[in-house]
């Protein structure tokens, strides 16, 4: 079997692989779903869904950082990394060794072909073609429900938010919210001057990569007094692995003020 990856790159199948390293936590909750647990061998130190993966594998490192020696002696015959989430130079380096797919993801078309692929390459179609019915027609149901324009904060010390160009911005446009920072690529900094500019109705606190708790609500009030500040799951809107089947509930469970 030949698959392309989303660097354009074909991978050779020989036969469905029975010892797979995840560098991706959304995509090794994915290969858990896919009933795929007892050939995973590695996983990262942040694959934490679900909560037996780090118990039941390995753990190779962080997702920018791979312990090679480690890979080396659990002699993968795939290897899943994403462009974004994983090191060039690493994903590179192992790229030379193994039978690496790499995926580069901004949409819901790119989430689903991943999951497809990810689902021919370990001969568990049926189960990721379920999986892929499910989340196309969650997502239907919610496109274009919600109203409001949102500014999605990812970091603090500096500042950082969504831009446009990445899976965040693609999922609030999708709900029909306007991104505040659309007119700004990837995950801008900015300063406090320039966030209050964008006059956002929401403010949304995302989990990850940055923790935002309770405490830090207060701070985003004073700097945007007009706005409805929200704690969100970050997994909601940023995974997009077997996740995506429980995002559009979520999503409806956000208080909002305006729906259509």
């Amino acid at each position: 079997m030949k698959i392309t990856d989303d660097l354009n790159r074909t991978i050779d199948i020989a036969s469905p692989p029975q010892r797979i390293i995840s560098l991706v936590p959304s995509l090794t909750e994915l290969l858990f779903d896919l009933g795929l647990e007892k050939r995973i061998v590695g996983v990262t130190k942040f694959c934490i869904h679900p909560e037996r993966a780090r118990k039941m594998a390995v753990k190779i490192g962080g997702t920018k950082k791979f312990n090679f020696d480690q890979i080396k002696a659990l002699r993968p015959d795939l290897v899943i990394a994403n462009k974004e989430e994983n090191y060039k130079e690493g994903v590179e380096r192992l790229i030379e060794d193994y039978p690496t797919y790499v995926s580069d993801i901004f949409d819901l078309k790119d989430a689903i072909k991943t999951i497809k692929n990810i689902g021919l390459m370990t001969d568990r179609v049926s189960a990721a073609k379920n999986l892929e019915v499910k989340i196309q027609e969650g997502f239907e149901d919610v496109k274009s429900k919600l109203q409001g324009k949102v500014l999605y904060f990812i970091w603090q010390s500096p500042d950082m938010v969504a831009g446009s160009d990445n899976f965040i911005d693609h999922l609030i446009n999708w709900l029909g919210l306007d991104n505040a920072a659309g007119q700004l690529r990837r995950y801008p900094q900015l300063s406090e001057s320039e966030l209050q500019k964008l006059s956002p109705e929401y403010i949304f606190l995302s989990s990850e990569p940055y923790p935002f708790r309770e405490k830090h609500i207060n701070r985003f009030q004073k700097l945007f007094p007009d706005a409805k500040i929200l704690l969100v799951d970050g997994e909601m809107f940023s995974w997009y692995g077997s996740r995506l089947q429980y995002a559009p509930k979520y999503f409806m469970s956000l208080p909002l003020l305006s729906r259509y």
